[in-house]
């Protein structure tokens, strides 16, 4: 830690967390780039104590341990230092410093949210410092108020610098590639930001893109030179040059041992290997899995990089001139500081054309062919400027490199460090008039002297509705307090998300305190809402706890959508981004989309008549799993983790909810349902309320014993009986091969983790849906489980196993049911129970993030057992319940990254831009050289002729109310079908009709 009379130090104590993650859904791109010094990071996680379980599922435990014993110091602390300070807090480093020697004034608070109106004056470091410490009681927070001395900056493996000279960029970059100190220098100016990292003279990256290692199924493979390895699936996953590791192969046993082995694609279900033709016939059987390798890269000192035009990296490919002059820019904004004793004057005239001469000069040694003027202008008319969005993007950028260089500085895991200079394409809106940006004294001035006065005024008269107030939706409310959106006379935000608030949340949405856990009165909505409040004072926000769906249309209906200017979907699942979409296009209002998929992130703007819509949901169908492969033929962890879950929701919630449905009428209405369902949940009601029903914990334990015998033995055996180990198909070839793996029974040891784990959860959670207290008692449990009497199992001929799921629909259509079952258990249950209330059961909700509830604990247990019937390899509680939990990994960077993308993007809403080329959709991915800007689509084309006389007003799905003549291209505000469905809207006489010509075209 850093000594001395200008450091503050706060301690903390630490403080267990459980781990949930959830986030938005991403939409996936891909592109490439051959760029030597590339971009960005990634994350991490851990398991301790833990704020560090904050990043664990998006990296690992030993990247969570490392960062964890790292030192962070970051410079500067107005908007964009506080924002990477606030990412790497969340992230979980040992220690951060914040320095600054500067005090707080009116310009910062445009985008420093953590500045109150009572730090005027003050040390912006030191008025930072309690926000920042209560943001992850784990880290220690310290401030530093006396200037950057290399005796300082010795005493850290990390260091950011903002707000930075390029005399000290370059001087601090020397000093820290020469004593292994990683650096990142990270600027903003305005509109434009700009992100360098230097790692050093030898960084080790251990996976060059953080994806998880591809496998494949191996259906066959030849005796050749080279040998050609054919996988089950369509579409392998491998590329040109990718290394593999082979393992549970039959007959050609080689290869199990013989290591990872280059390959070259043949096509999407084939590659080659090495020379096989001395090597036993192959069998059967068999996972190809990729093999990560690493690299060692070289970085180049500041001085250097800034003279070497092949590291620029580019965020918008069509606006490429523009990034290469904004690099000279910088340079010679830093020369015009030097010269001047100040930033360039908004909309001074006579300060560009000084600024514009200094990059003429630069560009003497540079020779780039093209300089693009009007860029360099641009930049010096709002360069002392301080816009939140911006100090979003790039601080969530140079965060995560701060994480992957924390978690990494003796060698890297996955992502390449980057020289990257970055251009946010919004300079067109720079239009307002020079005398409305004259405003002082104002928390918004760091912004009027980018867009003026005028256009704050438009700004706070906005009413906007937030849907979710996760992740993302805590940063675009940060955001929207720090532009003033709704905080004007007229203006207004309402915000809504039914969540409470765990602690799991904390990692990633900022607002969120640890007081704020479990407390009913303090949901998400409400707290975020009124930790904006104090961010702004003067924001107008009502929170609420509704959930967006066809039953809140009496809250959001016409006359609420029809009020707002724009909606921000902040939301965590396809559905309910397709409803608010279509809810949007039908009021024809605009909607900014964003989502996260740990470090993969984009951001979309909808605008009425002038770009695609988000458009309906895309089926899912494809990426489930088939029952038949989960119910007899699982042969991937993932198979048997979501077995597990399959039998958590059967055995502890569905069962015990049929049997409190169990009421007047509740007979006919589940024979209703057909028999195959009637069967099915009569079955669960009997062994509710009838002889099965524990009369105490010893029942529970016998229950809990008698079930593993079934799933882990009986059930196995029976499958074997009806398809032996040696079983052919009908073509003659093993039935037991490829995706299908031979299983064998298990047999009961009350001295083996696993199988007392299994039945200790079991235990305790069929207990507790009667409300019987268990144990977690091993030996207590141990003694009952002798006296549990183990009923002989005799495999039956009669039992039907279905191979398909085609057969398993076809077997429940086909009625072949045991009626006689059913009549019997209609029968049992006809007359009421005695004391209908006293068999009460209770369902129990799967819950991920309490680790004293059992349900982790049942899933791990239940799915590796099933694992070691198939010879599966199994999985640790780490990622069994990250899959299980369907986890989908959010970090704090990525989210702040896409609200800052977001946020450029309304304010070219606001501007009420018209044109389609204004606009960007964003895609990132922070663990990759992976930042693209590109236009958004425009909408779908179609040509209508009408078949009738007149010219009727049509609505096309419902949803814009359009005047068709015959011929003319409609723009429908949405995804239309190719033969569209038009309303004829005729006073007193309505009809659907086809049109009668329709022709789709793009």
């Amino acid at each position: 830690m850093v000594e001395g009379n200008s450091l503050t130090h706060v301690n903390t104590n630490p403080m267990l967390f459980n781990f949930t993650n959830f986030s938005e859904d991403f939409v996936p791109v891909v592109i490439s780039s051959a760029n030597n010094f590339t971009i960005i990071t990634l994350a991490s996680s851990n398991s301790l104590v833990i704020w560090a379980l904050c990043g664990r599922y998006v990296l690992g435990h030993e990247a969570m341990r490392r960062m964890g014993t790292a030192n962070v110091l970051i410079a500067g602390m107005r908007g964009l230092g506080v924002e990477i300070a606030k990412n790497v807090i969340l992230s979980g480093v040992k220690s951060v410093t914040v320095q600054d020697e500067g005090l707080a004034e009116w310009m910062d608070f445009s985008s420093q949210f953590f500045l109150l109106a009572s730090h005027l004056g003050q040390n912006r470091a030191l008025s930072s410092l309690s926000q920042l410490s209560a943001l992850n009681p784990h880290v220690h927070v310290n401030a530093h108020t006396g200037p950057l001395k290399e005796t300082l900056l010795q005493q850290f493996q990390v260091v950011v610098l903002t707000d930075s000279s390029l005399d000290d960029q370059q001087r601090f970059g020397t000093f820290c590639h020469s004593n292994g100190i990683k650096l990142i220098v990270a600027d903003t100016k305005g509109l434009c930001g700009q992100l360098f990292c230097d790692f050093g003279e030898e960084f080790e990256v251990l996976d060059a893109d953080g994806e998880t290692p591809a496998s494949a199924m191996i259906d066959h493979i030849t005796k050749a030179d080279p040998g050609v390895v054919t996988c089950f699936e369509q579409r392998h996953g491998f590329v040109d040059g990718s290394t593999v590791s082979l393992s549970e192969v039959c007959g050609m046993t080689k290869l199990n041992s013989y290591g990872p082995v280059d390959i070259k694609v043949l096509g999407p279900d084939s590659f080659s290997i090495c020379d096989t033709s001395s090597f036993s016939e192959y069998e059967k059987g068999g996972v190809a899995t990729e093999v990560k390798k690493s690299k060692i890269l070289q970085f180049k000192p500041l001085d250097e990089a800034l003279v070497d035009p092949e590291l620029l990296v580019m965020t918008d490919y069509g606006k490429m001139t523009k990034h290469q002059t904004l690099h000279l820019a910088f340079q010679a904004l830093h020369g015009f500081v030097k010269r001047v004793g100040r930033l360039p004057l908004p909309r001074s005239q006579s300060d560009a054309e000084l600024l514009v001469a200094m990059v003429t000069e630069l560009n003497k040694v540079s020779q780039l062919d093209q300089l693009d003027e009007g860029v360099v202008q641009s930049l010096s008319f709002t360069a002392c400027g301080d816009l939140a969005p911006v100090n979003a993007f790039i601080g969530g950028l140079a965060a995560q490199e701060v994480m992957k260089e924390a978690m990494f500085y003796l060698s890297g895991k996955f992502s390449i460090g980057m020289c990257w200079w970055i251009f946010i394409p919004y300079l067109s809106a720079l239009t307002t008039a020079l005398l409305s940006l004259l405003q002082r004294g104002s928390r918004y001035d760091g912004q009027t002297a980018v867009f003026g006065s005028g256009f704050q005024e438009r700004l706070g008269e906005q009413k906007y509705f937030l849907v979710g107030a996760g992740a993302i939706g805590c940063e675009l409310l940060k955001n929207f307090a720090l532009i003033g959106l709704g905080a004007g006379e007229g203006g207004h935000i309402t915000v809504t998300d039914m969540d409470s608030i765990e602690r799991s949340n904390l990692n990633r949405q900022f607002l969120f305190r640890s007081q704020d856990i479990g407390v009913r009165e303090k949901q998400k909505s409400e707290v975020a809402a009124q930790a904006v409040r104090v961010m702004n004072p003067n924001m107008n926000i009502t929170a609420h706890q509704n959930h967006l769906d066809p039953d809140s249309e009496q809250v959001y209906g016409h006359t609420f959508f029809m009020g707002l200017d724009g909606v921000a979907a902040a939301l965590d699942n396809v559905e309910a981004r397709v409803y608010l979409d279509g809810r949007c296009v039908q009021h024809q209002r605009p909607m900014l989309e964003g989502g996260t998929l740990g470090s993969k992130g984009h951001s979309l703007v909808v605008v009425p008549h002038l770009t695609e819509s988000y458009g309906p949901a895309k089926t899912g169908s494809q990426n489930a799993i088939p029952l038949c492969t989960l119910k007899n033929f699982p042969h991937r962890i993932e198979h048997t983790l979501q077995w597990a879950r399959d039998q958590f929701e059967g055995l502890y919630k569905q069962a015990a909810e049929h049997v409190n449905l169990d009421s007047a009428g509740f007979l006919e209405r589940t024979l209703g349902r057909g028999e195959a369902e009637a069967l099915e949940v009569l079955e669960c009601v009997w062994g509710g309320v009838g002889g099965q029903r524990p009369q105490g914990w010893e029942d529970c334990v016998g229950w809990a014993r008698r079930q593993w015998e079934t799933l882990y033995n009986n059930d196995i055996a029976q499958l074997l009986h009806c398809f032996p180990s040696d079983q052919l198909t009908s073509s003659g070839l093993p039935f037991w091969s490829g995706a299908k793996r031979c299983p064998h029974p298990l047999t009961f040891d009350p001295s083996n983790t696993t199988h007392m784990d299994y039945v200790v959860a079991a235990a305790n959670l069929y207990g507790q849906i009667y409300g019987i207290v268990g144990t977690r008692d091993c030996s207590a449990i141990r003694s009952i489980l002798e006296r549990v009497h183990i009923p002989a199992f005799t495999p039956k001929s009669t039992v039907k196993i279905h191979l398909t799921d085609k057969e398993m629909e076809e077997e429940r259509e086909s009625g072949n049911l045991d009626t006689g079952r059913l009549d019997e258990l209609q029968k049992k249950l006809s007359s009421p129970p005695v004391n209908s209330a006293a068999l009460q059961m209770h369902p129990i909700d799967f819950e991920k993030d309490d680790d004293n509830n059992f349900h982790i604990d049942y899933i791990v247990a239940a799915s590796n057992l099933r694992a070691e019937n198939y010879d599966i390899p199994t999985a640790d509680r780490h990622k069994s319940k990250l899959i299980a939990g369907r986890i989908i990994p959010a970090i704090a960077t990525t989210t702040a990254a896409v609200a800052g993308l977001m946020c450029v993007e309304l304010y070219k809403l606001v501007q009420g831009h018209r044109k389609i080329s204004s606009y960007r959709s964003g895609y990132i991915n922070l663990a990759v050289q992976y930042c693209v800007l590109s236009e958004p689509l425009g909408p779908q084309r179609f040509t209508v002729s009408d078949r009738s006389a007149h010219t009727p007003t049509v609505l096309i799905r419902g949803v814009v109310s359009i005047q068709v003549r015959q011929g003319v291209t409609v723009h429908p505000h949405t995804t239309a079908p190719p033969c569209l469905e038009l309303c004829l809207h005729n006073p007193g006489d309505l009809q659907c009709i086809k049109a009668p010509k329709c022709e789709a075209r793009e």
